[in-house]
Order: C-alpha cells, then structure tokens, then sequence
C-alpha cells in the first residue's frame, strides 16, 4: 500500500496542521462555468477550530470536499492551489494514498445531511466498525473491533446496545451522533463538520455543538466547523474566515470579527440578521439582494450590488486585503489602514 511521503515536514506546535493556499475550484458543464472558490486562503493549527462563514452558495461546502479530495469527477476542477496537510500537498498525492491514509485515518468529515449520511440497510455498529476495518493499522481483532465501536458510541452519548439498530430506528439527533463517531473512530488529527445541525431542532443543536467542542478537547482535535450562524462560531471557535462568493472576504481570530476596529460591510449585514435579546426590534435586519450568480460575478468587490456603503471603485477594482495584526479584512473602506499604513505614519511621525 503506498504511503505518504516519509519525508514530508511534520506540523510542529506552531505550525500550522493544514494550510490552504490560492485555492480555486470551478464546476463546468456545456453551457457554462461555476466559479465556485476563488483564490481562497486560510490555515489550521493543531488543537484549534476553525470557523467558517456565509450563506448558501458561498462555497463552504466545496472547500471542504476540496480538503477531502471528494468533489464530483465529472464536473468539478481544482484549477490552482495548494492544500497543505503536514508538510504534504494533499493534490499532489495518488487517489489510494487518499483513501488509505489520509479520509478517515487524518482528516474526517462531519456531514451536513446524516440521513443521506448512513446506509439505511446497514446497523449502525457495523457502520463505524467498517472505518475501523478500513484503517486497522494496529491489526485490531474483531473482539478489539467490536469493544472500540462500544466504547466511540459511548462517548457520543449512544448506549452502546444501540449498535443493533438502524438508521431509521433512531431520531435525528441520535442519526447525527452515529455520523460523529464514525468521524471519530479512527482518532482523526482533523474533522471538518458541514454545518452538522442543519437538520436538527434548536434543543439538539445545542446538544450535539457542545458534544462536538467538549470531544475535541478530549482528544485534542483540529476542527473545521461550517456554518452560517455566527452565534455558534463565539461559543466554539478560535478563529473565523467569513467567505463570500467564493472568496474569504475577512479572517482572524474571534475577537477581532466580533470587536476589532474594522469589519467588512458583509460581516456587518450578518450581525445585524442576529437578534437581540436585549433590544427591542419589530423585526430583523436582513441583508438586502441575494448571493451574485457564480457563472456571472460581479466586477470588482463581489458585496458591491448587495453593499450599503459602496463606492465607486468598489464596482471597478477588487478590494485590497488590509492587514492589522492578525485581522484581514478585504474592503475598500479600510485601503488607510493596516499594518503598512501605521507604519508609514509612524515613520512620519519619527522623521
């Protein structure tokens, strides 16, 4: 079975575990062409989680399959980029390294939907044990096997004489459970969770996300987790890449997307579709207008036909990538600010 490179530089404790570089992914058909990710940048540490943000159709989805080498042969193409993982560019190696050694064993991925998820004619034990089976590099017995699958349902909070059952036996909530512990079986470095309440009622929601945060504690787990709710990113993660039409509009860590001095208008809009307990509104603060047809995007910034504050040189020319610190923000608005800005001032200020 091949392996990956031997001589690939391990992620060291202040190196990132995953770096995604310049990452461009389309979708092609006879007629035109989706522009799904464009040139999009964002890195991983160990024992971190990672937030990812926007609505439906910002490419989420598509990142992470990208991650996960899964996305549909026929009709999707990573054009450029680079997807880092320990030193090693996960486009670079061969589909049986992939799937030998890397999904699953590596990196696992949550799925948004658990009902499309599990095979609804297989039990749910025999479903974890199959990623066990899989990568059973330890030439587990099946007793071990077995005692493994019991103790994984176990932690996800399933009585492990549920193993018998399936799918369709259980509740949503319990469905979503059963697709974590497959995603945690084989102890992962990595797990990438697809928006995994989507389907789920406010009270399990709330239940699965602290599973899921106190599980990577426990195991000291890097995690990816995709959503659209910035309430859930505050309670769980430590840094946060807000995406828009493909792109990563604004990054950093938490406090600066929630207090920092500047903040994307996009970013604006989603705070304000949030409500408050504390105020008294008769009703939300939607962002006008809908995401730009990705087979036609808009010149300049990609926000400008949805954004209150445009100007004119955001309908003409992209946005630079202001830096502060460990803020980036890609807006017009801030083009005085920034790491360089402050310190050419600075150097004003001295002469």
């Amino acid at each position: 079975m091949a392996e990956m490179n031997n001589n690939a530089v391990k992620a060291g404790p202040g190196e990132p575990l995953l770096k995604v570089e310049d990452l461009e992914v389309v979708y092609t058909s006879r007629q035109e062409v989706v522009q799904a990710v464009n040139h999009i940048n964002f890195e991983v540490r160990r024992g971190e989680t990672l937030g990812i943000v926007g609505e439906t159709g910002a490419g989420k989805t598509t990142t992470a399959y990208s991650i996960m080498r899964i996305l549909p042969d026929r009709t999707a193409k990573i054009l450029n980029g680079k997807i880092i993982y320990e030193g090693e560019d996960l486009l670079t190696l061969p589909e049986n390294v992939m799937r030998n050694t890397i999904r699953g064993e590596k990196i696992a991925i949550i799925f948004q939907d658990p009902m499309s998820a599990l095979n609804p004619i297989m039990r749910i034990g025999d479903q974890i044990a199959e990623a066990l089976k899989y990568h059973n590099k330890e030439d587990l017995t099946p007793e071990q096997i077995s005692e493994k699958v019991d103790q994984t349902l176990e932690l996800v909070g399933i009585q492990k004489g549920r193993r018998y059952d399936y799918p369709h036996q259980l509740s949503g909530g319990m469905k979503q459970r059963v697709v974590i512990a497959i995603a945690l079986v084989c102890e992962p470095e990595l797990i990438i969770a697809d928006e995994p309440t989507t389907a789920l009622d406010v009270t399990i929601q709330a239940q699965v996300l602290a599973m899921i945060d106190e599980l990577r504690e426990t195991l000291g787990t890097a995690l990816i987790l995709i959503t659209h709710d910035l309430g859930i990113v505050a309670q769980m993660c430590d840094n946060v890449a807000i995406m828009y039409a493909g792109e990563i509009i604004e990054n950093g860590t938490v406090e600066d997307i929630y207090s920092g001095k500047m903040q994307h208008p996009y970013t604006t809009g989603l705070f304000g579709s949030l409500p408050d307990l504390e105020k008294k509104t008769d009703r939300l603060s939607p962002i006008d207008g809908l995401m730009p047809d990705p087979t036609d995007l808009p010149k300049g910034c990609k926000f400008n036909p949805r954004c209150p504050r445009c100007m004119d040189i955001c309908r003409e020319q992209t946005p630079p990538e202001i830096v502060d610190g460990t803020h980036r923000v890609a807006c017009h608005l801030y083009a005085g600010m920034g790491q360089a800005a402050k310190a050419a001032e600075q150097v004003k200020e001295e002469a």
